[in-house]
């Protein structure tokens, strides 16, 4: 059966389930990218830490580097690490929200192909 001969109903939860594939992939993608950015920021607490408390210390400000205070740049990475952490936690739930219902689609799809064979949805009880 090609695409055009897909009874409307049919098109319609198809198209929802590819709504919810590019869901979960953008979810994952900027899931990603909060990782890479945690371990980055781990990373640069690191090298603080190594640092001594006379050690000049710089800090990116667009495209320049500017010259800043040990404490508050620990202070700053911290607080964006706490920031990422939550974030991820979010996207965590968002990803599994998006995979259930995806399930649920697909369930439904093939409950609709068995079901009916063409025939359109079956009516619910009342």
């Amino acid at each position: 059966m090609s695409e055009q001969e897909l009874p409307p109903w049919l098109k319609e939860q198809v198209s929802r389930l590819q709504q919810l594939q590019q869901n979960l992939q953008a979810i994952m993608m900027q899931k990603q990218q909060m990782e890479v950015e945690s371990v980055e920021t781990d990373r640069a607490l690191e090298e603080l830490k190594k640092a001594g408390a006379d050690d000049a210390v710089y800090k990116a400000a667009g495209s320049v580097m500017v010259k800043a205070k040990k404490d508050d740049v620990v202070k700053e990475l911290e607080e964006k690490k706490e920031l990422s952490a939550t974030r991820a936690k979010v996207l965590e739930k968002q990803e599994a929200r998006v995979k259930e219902n995806l399930k649920e689609v697909e369930n439904k799809i093939n409950e609709m192909i068995r079901g009916s064979h063409g025939a359109g949805p079956k009516p619910k009880a009342e």
